[in-house]
């Protein structure tokens, strides 16, 4: 799928990750962790860079539309699928087809309030769940994810991710939950200072060993919202 030689990454002259030698293959889970501004995120965003024809991105920033609804805010993942003047009217009055399909998305994700409410309304966790959609609805076969379920209290977000495995042929997500990596992904990568310090499948690896690389304790857990 994807194969990293001795790559530099960063951004303009600032090298945040040197000399990274990765492959990343179809049908993988992999899950990436350490400390926080050590990386993660800049190596998942070359990798949906180098993916993005086949890539749904969900990434911390969201990019959501506050003055627009969850209906809107979910079609804007599948955009690409459809013409300019069907986007257009679709902006203005919603059609059946793409209303249900969304419908759909949005009950599996636990998302009940009216899909005509705007996002500005939405608690933290309710507007992970409208970006999760939105990266459903995209249709691709892989999945990135920069901390998805980071909003989520842990039971819900296991749920969730499991609706993503299932939906998308590879998946590939930071996380801060080590315990959440274990159990539920192939392979795990942890970066720290810098650099790839450790790339094994997750039967390999312990907290004991993951903790060697990073101080598990200070890690941020997640909150229920």
């Amino acid at each position: 799928m994807l194969s990293l030689v001795d790559v530099d990454l960063g951004y303009s002259q600032n090298i945040v990750l040197s000399k990274v030698n990765l492959s990343f293959k179809p049908n993988e889970h992999v899950a990436i962790l350490g400390p926080s501004g050590v990386g993660k995120t800049t190596l998942l965003h070359h990798l949906y860079l180098q993916l993005a024809q086949q890539t749904c991105l969900c990434s911390q920033a969201q990019g959501l539309v506050d003055n627009l609804s969850i209906y809107h805010n979910v079609f804007i993942g599948g955009l690409a699928r459809y013409s300019r003047w069907y986007n257009m009217a679709n902006l203005l009055l919603p059609f059946n087809k793409p209303q249900q399909q969304i419908a759909a998305i949005c009950q599996q994700l636990e998302l009940t309030m009216p899909l005509t409410q705007k996002v500005s309304e939405l608690s933290g966790g309710q507007r992970q769940r409208v970006a999760l959609a939105r990266a459903l609805f995209q249709q691709q076969s892989i999945f990135m994810g920069d901390e998805p379920f980071s909003a989520l209290d842990p039971l819900m977000g296991l749920r969730l991710l499991n609706l993503i495995k299932q939906a998308h042929q590879s998946v590939i997500c930071v996380l801060h939950d080590a315990e959440l990596a274990l159990s539920h992904f192939d392979r795990i990568i942890v970066i720290s200072e810098g650099k790839v310090v450790l790339d094994d499948g997750a039967d390999k690896l312990s907290l004991a060993r993951l903790s060697q690389h990073y101080a598990l304790a200070d890690m941020p857990k997640q909150v229920m919202v």
